[in-house]
């Protein structure tokens, strides 16, 4: 990928303040990939996260090195914290926490840190394209496997191959868990609801690598669209392609509209499939949630389709870890806070 033909502009110290940050450089970059896009290189005050409503979730802290996602991503509703556009700004205004590394470090290192497990690509994915240039995931994985901190990762990125062998070595030291999220593999649906990822194929042979080399591999069967991706026919080839991929699990997840994604994701059904507006409307009456008949409906049958090609039990969270080679010690609560939102 080319990164040339460069324009930078650095902000006046002020704007710094928007991004929680003590200063930002906006640069763009005149390349096909990235014509359209801007990054604004922060150095963050925090990196690790508590979740929201830890309690419910598989884990409490999350690591976030970028906000704003060129993977489509639907966790929209964190860019209106920072006065910028849930919909087209989303895709386009990207913020990079250029000291993620070290600041996951020093967190690390900390007294008043006990070794909790860290999620990452729970909020935007950290092997976005954007990831190619600025390189944060090697120093955030080599920190983690430094202070034996047990990590797991979701992404839609091929990227993630990239850092195979740092995944290796950290996984003989502790807990690691990945997933990829692979919601359909209809080609003409990937092309519209998910542009800038990428394909289906593409990240289901990820998972076939990531398998191969050792590394337990579970795929987030997610966003199963409604009336567009549920189709028998489509969750049946979909499983079918993840289990030859060699994914030792599949969770789906039916769409969810959070504020943010819903008004985006309405504009976007509009004019594609303005046919289903009213469907949608009705399904999505009571919330950001599809109704619970709908949800148990889907996962009753791609589990049973898991079941018939040999995939193991389905469960929520990250996929089946490598076995733990020292005892974890129970996380400590702290400040601060992040939206959880898978995809």
């Amino acid at each position: 990928m080319r990164w040339d033909n460069l324009v930078e502009n650095t902000r006046e110290a002020g704007t710094g303040a928007l991004f929680a940050a003590d200063a930002v450089t906006t640069r763009t970059f005149d390349t096909p990939e990235f014509r359209g896009i801007t990054f604004h290189e922060i150095r963050a005050r925090s990196i690790v996260n508590r979740v929201p409503g830890a309690s419910r979730m598989p884990f409490e802290w999350t690591v976030n090195p970028y906000r704003g996602c060129t993977h489509a991503c639907f966790a929209r509703k964190t860019h209106s914290y920072l006065d910028l556009d849930t919909g087209i700004g989303f895709d386009s205004q990207i913020v990079v926490k250029i000291n993620a590394p070290e600041l996951l470090r020093e967190r690390l290192a900390s007294g008043r840190w006990h070794g909790a497990h860290i999620a990452m690509g729970t909020n935007v994915d950290c092997y976005q394209r954007a990831e190619g240039r600025y390189r944060l995931m090697p120093g955030i994985i080599s920190a983690l496997r430094d202070h034996a901190n047990p990590f797991s990762i979701l992404t839609k990125g091929t990227l993630i191959l990239r850092d195979l062998e740092l995944l290796r070595q950290a996984a003989e030291v502790t807990d690691v868990g990945i997933s990829v999220s692979v919601g359909f593999v209809d080609e003409g649906l990937w092309r519209t609801v998910e542009p800038g990822t990428p394909s289906p194929g593409r990240r289901l042979d990820a998972v076939r690598t990531l398998s191969e080399n050792g590394i337990d591999c579970g795929v987030l069967m997610a966003p199963v669209v409604p009336f567009l991706g549920d189709h028998p026919d489509q969750l049946r080839a979909t499983v079918r392609a993840i289990a030859a991929a060699g994914a030792t699990s599949v969770t789906p997840l039916v769409l969810h509209l959070r504020p943010g994604a819903r008004e985006w994701y309405m504009r976007w059904l509009g004019q594609h499939h303005p046919r289903l507006v009213r469907r949608y409307e009705r399904l999505y009456a009571e919330g950001p949630y599809a109704p619970k008949w709908y949800q148990r409906r889907i996962t009753r049958h791609v589990h049973e389709l898991a079941t018939e090609f040999g995939i193991g039990p389905s469960h929520h969270g990250p996929a089946r870890r490598l076995p733990v080679r020292r005892e974890q010690r129970p996380p400590l609560d702290g400040p601060g806070s992040t939206q959880l939102t898978l995809l």
